[in-house]
């Protein structure tokens, strides 16, 4: 079992999440697979890289993904399949459909578009990662309830000491998860564009975290501490508790700000070992 292996089942099991998690590697030449890999063109002809991505987190599958099997513009630009550099015809084409109004900010916006070296990499290999056969570049999770997307910020929190700064964009949810987390060496969070959830069918609850292989241990620490439980899926009641319970400090800086004190909660905070 491998380091991507290990951290995919304890957050699978942590967030109690219903989706695979995804292990993706950039495969500079073919000859890296490891046997077995399904090829996407020679198995389902031509797809996106999208419903790649709900093979592996729906149906299990482990396959490789290269331009020949890319139905999609995005990625063929953004994994660097092909030419679209300003000043190319492909550019000009794609610019004025980035959903920006003025062409200035347009062109300004395509050019800072998440792009990999032109070439660099012939494809990308996924496989669900509690059982992938290779150490993940980037790991997608999908959460489909706030609870499982509030525990992974949490877990981000905690050794970091900073808020998640996110930027969020309607399209291209493939490449402001997977290719921009791999550029920036961060975490990066994104909503499924229409593409993903018209032809990859993504759930309506669906939200997407990108954690580069350089933030898996600080994510893990996060995850494997013992307040990290409280964040878990609670059974909540039908109705709104007044004058709830609540952790004893409450009731410290309550008193010392001269407010009234009331019923402390009784949740114990579980040993490390536990």
């Amino acid at each position: 079992m491998n380091r991507t292996n290990e951290a995919a089942i304890r957050i699978k099991d942590a967030l109690k999440l219903t989706l695979n998690i995804q292990a993706v590697k950039f495969i500079e030449d073919p000859s890296e697979l490891p046997e077995g890999v399904l090829n996407a063109r020679e198995n389902f002809g031509h797809l996106s890289l999208c419903q790649a991505f709900a093979l592996v987190k729906r149906k299990g599958l482990t396959l490789y993904t290269d331009k020949s099997s890319e139905w999609c513009w995005a990625p063929v630009v953004s994994l660097g399949y092909a030419d679209c550099s300003p000043g190319t015809e492909a550019f000009e084409v794609i610019k004025p459909l980035m959903g920006v109004t003025d062409p200035e900010k347009a062109q300004r916006f395509f050019e800072e578009y998440p792009r990999l070296p032109l070439g660099r990499y012939s494809g990308v290999l996924l496989a669900p990662a509690d059982k992938a056969e290779f150490e993940a570049d980037v790991l997608l999770i999908n959460c489909d309830d706030n609870f499982q997307m509030r525990s992974l910020i949490s877990a981000v929190k905690y050794r970091s000491g900073k808020m998640l700064e996110v930027k969020l964009d309607p399209i291209d949810s493939c490449i402001y998860t997977l290719v921009k987390a791999f550029i920036t060496k961060d975490y990066t969070l994104a909503l499924p564009d229409p593409g993903e959830q018209e032809r990859a069918l993504s759930g309506k609850n669906e939200i997407i975290m990108a954690v580069p292989a350089e933030k898996l241990d600080d994510l893990m620490a996060g995850i494997t501490a013992p307040m990290f439980r409280h964040n878990q899926d609670p059974e909540l009641p039908e109705d709104m508790e007044f004058d709830f319970p609540r952790p004893p400090f409450y009731n410290t800086v309550f008193r010392l700000w001269g407010m009234e004190e009331g019923p402390e909660w009784s949740f114990r905070r579980p040993a490390e070992n536990e």
